[in-house]
Formats: structure tokens, C-alpha cells, sequence
């Protein structure tokens, strides 16, 4: 026996188990883990030019809600693409889309068949899309792709339920302000008191005098 083949059997024999216990874990906390395309997975081949399930199909029997998580078994052949744009993903490529609402998710390798499951947290609710744009597209406009529309159910767990981040502030500059310097304002001459006495002492005795000489 191969090693390929026990890979394969010990494959077979886990992903029940996996998918058993995601389903309890999501009934315990009232949110559901959707495995896209169930025990298929997110897979397309190349040679055939077909994805590995009917994923319209899949998504029509599956009800989403606020806080529940779409579960990807793939590799690193296909792409997940998430957007809430229709043109965008009627296009099938997310090169023109807005960053505002198109985000690829990836497992960070550039390794070609490398297994990897992405998870996908369904946090708004309305309608959605997903779809794989690898192979330029081709993937997409042959079956890798599926919309969803997000209910509100008993709305979203606290873990993902967070405010927004405040909106950014410039800081302050660190270059202070160059402050003009004191302006001394003078309204009276500092000796002006001086001044007024002398002449006032100088018309008295002007006058006295006068009233001497007249005598």
C-alpha cells in the first residue's frame, strides 16, 4: 500500500470526525460552521475544466446567519475570493475591485497544491459573493463561485461584535509656535510728573512777581 493511499484513507476517516464536531461546537453556541461544498470541498480540475461540487447548488440548501463561519478545504490552486460588489463578481477577477469591499483570502504560501483551509467569519449582513479567480478567471466563469445573502439570526457573537476604530487624528506638530515677544506699551512719559511740577512752580513765581512789581 502507497503512502498516497493511506494519506487518502486516513483523509476519508478524519473529515467525518472533523465535520462531526464543528457541528456540535455550533449548536452549543447557536452559530453553524459551513463547509463550502460540503465533503467535496473548494477544489477545481484542471484537466476537466470543473469544480469539485455544484457550489449554487450547495449554498441554496444552507442558511447563514450573523456569526457563522464558512469553513474552505482547498490548496493553494484555487483563490477565495470574497466581495459584496455583483459587478465584481460577475467579472469573475478582482483586479479593478474596491479594497472597501473585495478581500482575498490565502493561506500565505506560494507553494502549487498545497493543502490549507480558510475560514471566513460572515459579520454583515445582506448579500454576498465568493469565487475563485484563478487561471485568470476561468475558475470562476466554470462553477468556483456562489452567492450567499447573511441573516441577522441572533446577530453577532461579543468576539466579533467590536466598535470600529476611532477615526485617525493628525498629532499635534512638534515644532512650537514661534511666540511674538512682549510689546511694552508707554502712555505717559516716565518723568512727565517731573515736568508738569517745574512748570507750574515756574508760573507761580512768574505771577508773584508781577504782583510784587504792580505794588
Amino acid at each position: 500500500m502507497t503512502m498516497a493511499v493511506v494519506d487518502s484513507m486516513v483523509f476519508l476517516f478524519l473529515l467525518p470526525v472533523a465535520l462531526f464536531f464543528n457541528s456540535a461546537a455550533s449548536q452549543s453556541t447557536g452559530y453553524t460552521n459551513h463547509t463550502v461544498g460540503g465533503s467535496a470541498g473548494w477544489f477545481f480540475d484542471i484537466n476537466t475544466q470543473k469544480a469539485s461540487a455544484d457550489y449554487s447548488a450547495w449554498a441554496a440548501k444552507q442558511t447563514f446567519n450573523l456569526g457563522d463561519t464558512l469553513v474552505f478545504n482547498t490548496n493553494t490552486n484555487q483563490t477565495v475570493i470574497q466581495t459584496y460588489n455583483a459587478t465584481t463578481y460577475r467579472n469573475c477577477t478582482a483586479d479593478y475591485a474596491s479594497d472597501d469591499d473585495t478581500f482575498q483570502y490565502q493561506g500565505g504560501s506560494n507553494e502549487f497544491g498545497k493543502a490549507m483551509t480558510i475560514t471566513v467569519s460572515l459579520t454583515l449582513e445582506g448579500q454576498q459573493y465568493y469565487f475563485s479567480d484563478a487561471d485568470d478567471g476561468s475558475q470562476c466563469l466554470n462553477g468556483m463561485a456562489f452567492d450567499i445573502k447573511v441573516r441577522h439570526g441572533i446577530g453577532l457573537p461579543p468576539s466579533l461584535n467590536q466598535p470600529p476604530p476611532p477615526p485617525y487624528v493628525e498629532p499635534p506638530s512638534t515644532v512650537e509656535d514661534a511666540e511674538s515677544p512682549p510689546i511694552t506699551v508707554v502712555t505717559s512719559s516716565p518723568n512727565g510728573g517731573v515736568r508738569s511740577s517745574a512748570r507750574l512752580f515756574l508760573a507761580v513765581f512768574v505771577l508773584v512777581m508781577l504782583v510784587l512789581h504792580l505794588v
